[in-house]
């Protein structure tokens, strides 16, 4: 692991999972590197009655690896339909003879190949003030257990901290989803308009970050962003409301005092474009899912940061952002 002013710096969080793929000029090359390379069939469930009789069924199907036969989902509905990983990692294959210049970084599953993905490295970076630069990742999930969707999404992830700055603008989704029917493999083949996707973001990325690293915030007012992208419930948000804190749970309070920390004494929050500063309150709540936070093991860090409470928290701050940076500390005024 690297360290920053003695501090551990997490490695991101999809490489602790996969493996670093080296130099691979297409997918199929970095599947098979990432031990990808199975395939999955969709076979119709069995159900033995007491008689003897075996009932196949025509609307509930299971999944499985054909080298391991693990089983990776069951109760699937009929209209699911299986991508291969070969066929769905294929969606970069193209951008690369279009583009150039996009290098496969990182590949793994969990779940014994329930869920598969891959990040690749976009060339350009984001630059926040003069030298506090965000790396851009293209990132592709696919699930073989009926659970979820092909997944592209747009992943900026700032270099100094590994914190992921995954979100949605007002006007601009960060991902493509494509349910795992038919019609999922013609989908693929247009998905590479993704890539004019992620210039927008980009460009919208980088002035929001920079505007955000100009607007300046009070510790009271640190504290109170931080409570409120993570409030977990009504009943919570009602005692922010009324300034009941001493009634606030410990299990919260403590959360927003490990952040708010995290916020004002981690060397990668003292940086100009951080420190004191919007961007600042919203690298903390990231920050605190990717460096802080204790989870059961490197899955559930993984589950949460891409695609669970991490992902919403972020989204959440980012919400709260554009909410102050607009109208300032009225933005704070709940309702």
């Amino acid at each position: 692991m690297e360290t920053i002013n003695n501090q551990i710096i997490q490695p991101k969080v999809w490489q602790v999972l996969g493996k670093t793929i080296t130099k691979c000029g297409s997918s199929a090359e970095a599947i098979q590197e990432a031990g990808l390379d199975f395939t999955v069939l969709k076979r119709p469930n069995i159900h033995p009655l007491p008689s003897g009789v075996n009932i196949i069924s025509d609307n509930s199907y299971f999944t499985f690896r054909t080298d391991t036969e693990a089983i990776l989902g069951d109760k699937i509905g009929s209209d699911y339909e299986v991508v291969q990983n070969t066929d769905a990692f294929g969606f970069f294959d193209g951008i690369v003879q279009e583009h150039g210049n996009i290098r496969y970084e990182t590949a793994g599953s969990i779940g014994y190949g329930s869920v598969v993905y891959v990040t690749a490295k976009l060339p350009e970076h984001i630059r926040v003030g003069k030298s506090d630069y965000v790396e851009q990742y293209l990132f592709l999930t696919s699930s073989h257990d009926g659970t979820g969707s092909i997944t592209i999404a747009f992943t900026p992830v700032r270099i100094i901290c590994r914190n992921t700055l995954n979100a949605a603008l007002n006007n601009c989704n960060n991902a493509i989803k494509i349910r795992h029917t038919a019609s999922a493999a013609e989908k693929l083949k247009s998905a590479h308009k993704m890539l004019g996707l992620t210039n927008q973001l980009s460009t919208e990325l980088e002035a929001i970050f920079n505007r955000w690293a100009r607007v300046r915030i009070t510790d009271p007012e640190l504290k109170r962003l931080i409570q409120l992208a993570m409030v977990p419930n009504r009943e919570t948000y009602q005692l922010l409301k009324a300034g009941k804190d001493d009634e606030l749970s410990s299990q919260f309070t403590n959360v927003v005092s490990n952040i708010f920390e995290y916020s004002l004494c981690s060397p990668t929050q003292q940086e100009t474009t951080t420190k004191g500063t919007l961007y600042g309150f919203y690298n903390s709540i990231t920050g605190y899912y990717q460096n802080v936070r204790n989870y059961k093991n490197e899955e559930a860090k993984f589950k949460s940061i891409m695609a669970g409470t991490g992902l919403q928290r972020n989204q959440t701050a980012f919400d709260l952002c554009a909410e102050f940076a607009k109208h300032g500390n009225t933005a704070l005024q709940l309702n």
